[in-house]
């Protein structure tokens, strides 16, 4: 029987120390820092016992049999000198003194050199991996393995979803023994292959009609003043301002391209405030077409010729205003004793009631009372005399009056006098134009 005892001998670094240890069977040599063999038949007594021969080995010993002729230890009794021999049985054969190993340990052959030199198993495909793993050869064995993308899991290589682990920032698709990282829309990916970077889409290629305005992962499109954006989100259009409120302007709202303005129709000028219409008093400019004979009367917007007050059979002229009926004339009879000739003007569309001219009587005598009444011109029922005074009346429009129009109102003044047994009348002829717009 053989007995053999062997280990391998491995060089381990300890931790915060750079001095290397050795396994069993080994021991360093401090000037090469290699790890050299320990003759353990020298330095164990009684190493083999019996019948037994210490044969030194690499890392180990062996036992043999003193009978074998194979092996002649010249350590048969190394510790004479300690330890008496034991009586021998007859003559000490000759055995061959053996200066180097014929046996190796398991993971080595010997070389032509009789050497023991590491057995590649890999190579020679004597090696007991998986199909789904591959082969690491290692001084005295061999490892199994897998690629880089699997990992080891009870003897077979599973593919690792490197997509659970968070190994891409935004979008990961994993494929056997790998994965691929991609970008959300918007972002790129950097030369690491997991990051992903913004794009500014604002200047690699405005994708905005107007204005862009870069964010993370996308972009902006803002429109100028008096634009605004259409539902596509990149185009603008004009805006349609004067669409929004009939405010804007006073009389006419022109749209044009990203913004409005004002106009005001003929025999106005447009205020500083470039919305408000303002009157051309074309009389006070001298800016008019009248005759000398006649008189220049402005009103909103335009402006009217006034022929001179020219009186009718039977009333005289008093002033240039004023026709009066004699009472000596019988024709006069009926009549109004005088008529007063008046002119106002009067924007359209005037809110109602509104009190727009007043008349009293301009001598009181006692005893007398005065009435006041619309004696023609209001067929429409659109105004009416207020009394208030004993001597005084105001007349009111009940309804919006629209231009441009000229309306004439005979107001008469009807004077009772119960002391004297006496009744008469006054009245004002008033002409009333009403331009065509509200101011």
């Amino acid at each position: 029987r053989i007995l053999a005892a062997f280990t391998l001998a491995v060089c381990l670094s300890s931790p915060g120390k750079a001095q290397q240890q050795c396994t069993n069977g080994f021991d360093l040599d401090r000037a090469s820092g290699q790890c050299l063999d320990i003759d353990e038949c020298r330095t164990i007594p009684e190493a083999c016992r019996g019948d037994m021969v210490c044969v030194n080995q690499n890392g180990g010993y062996l036992c043999v049999p003193r009978t074998n002729p194979v092996y002649r230890s010249p350590y048969l009794n190394p510790y004479s000198n300690i330890y008496p021999p034991p009586p021998a049985p007859g003559p000490v054969p000759n055995y061959p003194t053996v200066t180097r190993p014929l046996m190796c340990r398991f993971g080595y052959q010997l070389d032509e050199n009789n050497q023991c030199t590491d057995v590649d198993e890999c190579a020679s495909d004597s090696h007991q991996c998986n199909p789904t793993q591959i082969c690491i050869n290692t001084e005295g064995g061999y490892t199994c393995s897998c690629t880089e993308g699997y990992w080891l899991l009870e003897g077979q290589c599973l593919d690792i979803d490197e997509c659970r682990y968070g190994y891409c920032q935004q979008l990961c698709a994993n494929v056997p023994g790998s994965y691929s990282c991609t970008c959300n829309p918007g972002f790129t990916l950097n030369d690491d292959g997991r990051s992903c970077q913004d794009v500014n889409e604002c200047t690699s290629e405005n994708p905005c009609t107007q204005t862009c305005v870069n964010t993370y992962g996308s972009f902006l499109c803002r429109c100028e003043p008096g634009y605004e954006l259409e539902a596509d989100g990149v185009n603008c259009s004009d805006m349609d301002e004067c669409s929004f409120s009939e405010f804007l302007c006073q009389h006419e709202c022109v749209n044009g391209p990203g913004s409005y303005y004002c106009i005001c129709p003929s025999g106005y000028n447009l205020l500083d405030d470039s919305r408000s219409c303002q009157d051309i008093n074309e009389c006070e400019n001298r800016n008019f077409t009248c005759t000398p004979q006649q008189t220049c009367f402005n009103i909103p917007g335009e402006y009217k010729c006034l022929d001179p007050v020219r009186c009718e059979d039977p009333y005289i002229q008093i002033n240039e205003n004023r026709c009066m009926c004699p009472a000596e004339n019988a024709g006069c009879r009926d009549q109004p004793f005088t008529i007063l000739y008046r002119v106002m003007d009067m924007v359209s569309g005037r809110s109602v009631p509104s009190d727009i001219f007043q008349m009293q009587a301009t001598t009181r005598y006692p005893g007398a009372y005065y009435i006041f009444q619309i004696k023609s011109g209001n067929e429409g029922r659109e105004f009416y005399m207020r009394q208030t005074g004993p001597i005084s009346a105001t007349l009111v429009m009940t309804r919006p009056v629209k231009g441009p129009r000229t309306i004439q109102l005979d107001l008469e003044m009807i004077t009772v006098n119960t002391v004297i047994n006496f009744r008469g009348s006054s009245v004002i002829r008033l002409r009333i134009y009403v331009s065509q717009y509200s101011f």
